[in-house]
């Protein structure tokens, strides 16, 4: 497995933003302190999938910042990307595993214990958990508690990252539970600056302790 850095982890989202403009936000994040990049796009074709991706791996590549790809596995092979991030409607996490090989990051989306320590069996190698809070980039948002995300950070020795509706001045809530790191979206892509707001969303989890 890669060594990666999970403490501020980024998941992207193009709605409303000409192809420069997310580039834009997306390198202004890096600069902002962000340690892993999950590009998610769910209504692309698969061609122009690989194309985005593309572009987005090698702004990554510049920071080295490891780029995780949402779902698609066939997508993150093409582009040779630094691993895939499979949700539970997903394909299965051994399945991932299997294509992606040993050496590339596979994560999971884990919203219980049981659900986390087959993730864990299967070969995952970090995973998301929530929502904490209600989140504007899902429809449906089945919320986890802050005492199931401590049982899973206790019940699997791979990284847990909190995820869902987190943004600075939120997130004291996760204040001494064992997280590996928070994941968000909207708190950095949708602020004024996006490197601004990694920086500040770091400073803020380094002062609780959380990473």
């Amino acid at each position: 497995m890669k060594k990666f850095d999970p403490s501020l982890y980024f998941i992207t989202d193009s709605t409303g933003y000409t192809e420069e403009e997310f580039l834009y936000r997306i390198e202004r994040a890096l600069i902002g302190g962000v340690t892993l990049l999950q590009l998610r796009e769910k209504n692309k074709s698969t061609r122009e999938y690989i194309r985005l991706a593309e572009k987005v791996h090698t702004i990554a590549k510049r920071y080295n910042v490891p780029l995780i790809i949402d779902d698609r596995v066939d997508v993150a092979l093409a582009i040779d990307a630094e691993g895939v991030h499979v949700g539970a409607e997903d394909m299965p996490i051994a399945t991932a595993r299997k294509l992606m090989g040993d050496d590339k990051i596979v994560g999971a989306t884990a919203k219980t214990v049981p659900w986390a320590k087959e993730a864990y069996e299967q070969g995952a190698d970090y995973l998301g958990v929530g929502a904490i809070y209600p989140t504007t980039t899902k429809v449906k948002t089945v919320l986890t508690s802050t005492d199931t995300l401590r049982d899973i950070c206790n019940a699997v020795p791979i990284p847990a990252n909190a995820i869902g509706g987190l943004n600075k001045d939120n997130i004291d809530v996760l204040a001494g539970i064992p997280i590996a790191g928070i994941c968000v979206v909207s708190a950095i892509m949708k602020a004024d600056d996006p490197g601004t707001a990694a920086e500040e969303l770091k400073a803020r989890a380094q002062k609780l302790g959380l990473i």
